[in-house]
């Protein structure tokens, strides 16, 4: 009997190699023999060298495969502008890479997406196996935002969702089949290049106003994030170090423990300890002045004229 074929997307430069290489550890540590698990990591300025090891840590798996896709002309349209920036600095393509999976993947008719900052504790293939019911995508409210005023206000009067209904773009489940035939990635390029949306979440904004409606809420299992009210989520099947909360800078980082198990068993252990042993104080008073970017442009953004809110209820009426 064949087996079932679980396709697995990651997206990943050089800088996030070494956390992407502990995710994948983690998802790896947690399959059941009865599947199959393709792992696509989907790159962009990754040494050879570095390619070479991310697709070695499928080796010895009779039902692992790490199959590397270098991205290159897809986004060339997409510029570094202030509202395509990732917490206020950090421009990064890969960022976008999730909404071109379906075009990608032409024979792939369902997919799940994973970011890097992530530690998986359970299978993937149960969530893989969950019915999207017509949806579009599958996803989990961000719990590390949704309790923040000012972002609540972001998200409703801004992107024009529901705040408590707010995904995190950080582990998706996705019907590629769908999403193909309403034309995604088209509508998408389309509103990117007609309007000067201000973001703060490039890539999540746009999922969760051309999606809202057609999203199914996972449990928070599969997307457990730190959050500033420190309130942990039971027996989590994904932790993401979502936003700032990265034990690789952070001493008492919310689920920590996790990620050092498998970071400690990682090939890339020494880049990860050197990484933490560098983050300086001053690396840390950055991270504040990001934060605060963060909410001087939320406070910017909500008083514009032209937002996902206004623009796509006008085209809703068309």
């Amino acid at each position: 009997m064949k087996k079932m074929t679980v396709p697995v997307f990651f997206s990943a430069d050089e800088k996030y190699a070494p956390y992407l290489a502990v995710a994948i550890a983690s998802l790896i540590d947690h399959t059941n023999p009865a599947y199959k698990y393709e792992l696509h990591v989907v790159y962009h300025d990754m040494k050879k060298r570095t390619v070479r090891r991310i697709a070695s840590l499928g080796d010895g798996h009779e039902n692992i495969e790490v199959l590397m896709t270098e991205m290159k002309d897809t986004l060339s349209g997409i510029s570094d502008r202030k509202e395509t920036r990732l917490k206020g600095d950090y421009f990064t393509p890969t960022i976008y890479y999730r909404i071109f999976l379906p075009e990608m993947f032409e024979d792939c008719e369902k997919g799940i997406y994973l970011d890097s900052d992530i530690v998986v504790l359970g299978d993937v293939a149960e969530l893989y196996k969950v019915d999207l019911s017509g949806n579009l995508i599958g996803a989990c409210s961000d719990i590390s935002a949704n309790n923040n005023e000012l972002f609540c206000d972001y998200f409703e009067q801004v992107v024009g969702v529901d705040s408590k209904k707010y995904i995190n773009s950080g582990v998706l489940l996705m019907d590629f089949k769908k999403m193909r035939e309403e034309e995604f990635v088209e509508r998408f390029l389309y509103l990117l290049n007609t309007y000067d949306f201000d973001t703060v979440a490039p890539d999540q904004d746009y999922l969760n106003s051309m999606c809202y409606g057609r999203i199914l809420h996972l449990d928070q299992i599969w997307n457990a994030m730190p959050t500033p009210t420190k309130k942990f989520v039971r027996n989590p099947m994904i932790v993401h170090y979502n936003m700032f909360f990265k034990p690789w800078h952070y001493d008492g980082t919310m689920y920590e423990e996790f990620f050092w198990k498998y970071a400690n068993e990682s090939s890339f252990l020494k880049d990860i300890q050197h990484e933490k042993r560098n983050f300086t104080r001053w690396d840390k008073k950055g991270d504040e002045k990001r934060l605060q970017w963060m909410a001087d442009r939320v406070t910017e953004i909500l008083g514009n004229e032209v937002t996902f809110r206004t623009v796509m209820r006008g085209l809703d009426k068309k």
